[in-house]
């Protein structure tokens, strides 16, 4: 759900933010006091383009930035985010955040995260239908009302088991290309991948070698100083005049006497033994580690030949020898796939003309179930659109298969969502023929269509936040009764947002807003408020037309 919207200087609002309830959330004002600028920044939030003249005169950049609940989207979200390289969510949170200014500069963030305009209207689509005189509207698509078909019947599985098939048929045909070559380019690659499974082979690798060579080989570069600085060492330690041990001894007589003076010093004598032993154990492992030393250039250079041979597979096949090696497993199998070609190919085009066939058997069983659903989708449409006011309406679902257009299963180019393209028809008026929902022209009419489509299809549409603009448009009296109960009850799955003339759509909210405006400091400003039970009283008598003791009773049993 929307939780928070923000917005700062956009059109007349400097400065305005609205917290949202679940459920049903209504939105009046009179004209001209701003509403639609909330409908406008939140088509901003949700990757519209940006159109710089609504920037608050005298400003210099606009921001908006809308807070959703995400704990009970249905969508990949964090999938979706880890790929897009975006911060994931926090506590629960997706924050989206649009900044434009007037020199031009446009930039978008999801949850702190730089993202791109259609990253940012992608995760739009996932959460958000705004329904009315703007261009967010899935509804209208044809891909999108074979989704909502699909969903209506719970053919979901049916779906995703096409598009696995598809998905596994395109897998096999890319392998086939990959040897259906000419005879030269086959010969290429045959030598091309001879030669790197061989120069991969023969340098007989391992994944942790290279450190080890770079030790032994450091080592072996400076074995001349390593002996001098050894040898050097022993001479301090025990082999000249004035040796380490030497005074070693010497300070032992003396210590030596002075217990002799003073048995209370036997600890001192104690102390010197233990640091004579470790002189000594210090020279045995002097004298071996300098007889470790390999003053040997043949090593030398050999450690140098493989330290270059492992440089040069690198640059060829991957920046670590792990990428090396697992380089050369893959053109092992390349190269025995391409060596046996006939037999491989046999076998692709079997697993081709197997998954072709179930491919187009699940589509047209698909087809089949869909064509069932159609009536009962259909039927259910028409019954909420005859208490949206249009009793003597018709509205249809034509559905095409593939077949149908004249395209055979070899020249057909499939699609993961089947056979089929759908379109939702609808004729308001009784003796006019049904036209596609996007040739409509009254935004009033699409919207109710949206609306009986959203009440049919409350328990399976995936979208959590449903915005209604102009929902009541050229109706009054009952029906509006009606759109408001109707908005209610698809409150019940999903959080509605409506912007509303009619008192009968604004009594039924859980809550409601009041947009109103006024002048600050010589400027017109908008600002949004949440009424309590008096303020909706007094704005419904407002919304009936009068401020009489009959109109505010008439608010007053509309609220009950």
């Amino acid at each position: 759900m929307l939780t928070t919207l923000r917005i700062k200087n956009l059109a007349l609002a400097a400065d305005l933010t609205l917290e949202l309830r679940p459920g049903y959330n209504v939105i009046t004002g009179e004209t001209g006091a701003g509403k639609s600028i909330l409908i406008g920044a939140l088509n901003l939030a949700l990757g519209e383009r940006a159109d710089r003249t609504l920037l608050r005169s005298g400003c210099d950049s606009c921001t908006v930035e809308a807070v959703f609940d995400i704990t009970r989207l249905r969508a990949p979200l964090t999938e979706f985010l880890e790929a897009n390289g975006l911060e994931p969510c926090a506590e629960g949170q997706l924050i989206l955040k649009r900044v434009f200014t007037a020199a031009g500069a446009n930039r978008q963030f999801i949850n702190g995260s730089p993202a791109t305009l259609n990253t940012l209207a992608t995760l739009g689509q996932w959460l958000v239908d705004i329904h009315g005189p703007h261009e967010h509207q899935s509804l209208l698509h044809p891909t999108r009302q074979l989704a909502i078909l699909d969903a209506f019947g719970g053919l979901e599985n049916e779906r995703e088991a096409f598009a696995e098939l598809l998905r596994r048929r395109e897998a096999l045909e890319a392998e086939k290309a990959a040897l259906i070559v000419d005879e030269r380019t086959y010969a290429r690659q045959l030598d091309l991948l001879r030669f790197q499974t061989r120069e991969i082979a023969a340098a007989q690798l391992r994944p942790d070698e290279e450190s080890e060579l770079v030790q032994e080989h450091h080592r072996a570069a400076n074995a001349a100083r390593l002996l001098e600085l050894s040898r050097a060492a022993l001479d301090t330690l025990a082999e000249s005049d004035t040796a380490v041990l030497t005074q070693a001894g010497a300070l032992g007589r003396l210590l030596q006497e002075l217990h002799r003076l003073d048995p209370a010093t036997a600890p001192l004598l104690e102390l010197h033994a233990r640091a004579i032993e470790s002189l000594h154990e210090l020279q045995r492992e002097l004298s071996r580690y300098a007889d470790r030393v390999d003053l040997d250039p043949a090593r030398l250079q050999q450690l140098e030949q493989r330290l270059n041979l492992l440089q040069s597979l690198k640059r060829k096949y991957g920046p670590t020898l792990a990428d090396v090696i697992a380089f050369g497993e893959e053109a092992q199998r390349k190269l025995q796939a391409l060596e046996s070609r006939d037999a491989e190919l046999a076998r692709l085009n079997a697993a081709l003309e197997t998954t072709h066939a179930e491919l187009w058997r699940v589509g047209r069983a698909l087809s089949a179930r869909r064509r069932k659903i159609i009536p009962r989708l259909a039927q259910a449409v028409r019954r909420e659109l005859a208490d949206l006011g249009f009793a003597r309406s018709d509205f249809e679902i034509a559905l095409t298969t593939l077949e149908e257009t004249g395209l055979n299963e070899a020249g057909a180019r499939l699609a993961s969502h089947g056979l089929d393209t759908v379109e939702f028809l609808f004729a308001p008026n009784p003796g006019e023929p049904a036209k596609p929902l996007r040739a409509i022209a009254s935004s009033g009419e699409i919207a109710r269509v949206m609306l009986a489509l959203k009440t049919v299809l409350a328990a399976q549409d995936d979208v959590p936040v449903l915005v209604f603009d102009e929902v009541d448009a050229n109706t009054g009296g009952e029906t509006a009764t009606t759109v408001g109960r109707k908005l209610k009850l698809i409150a019940a799955n999903r959080q509605v947002l409506c912007i509303t003339h009619l008192p009968q759509v604004a009594a039924t909210a859980a809550a409601h807003y009041l947009v109103t405006k006024r002048v600050q400091g010589g400027r017109t400003v908008s600002e949004v408020s949440l009424l309590d039970r008096a303020g909706r009283v007094a704005e419904l008598t407002r919304m009936l037309g009068g401020g009489d003791a009959a109109a505010r009773r008439h608010a007053e049993a509309l609220l009950r």
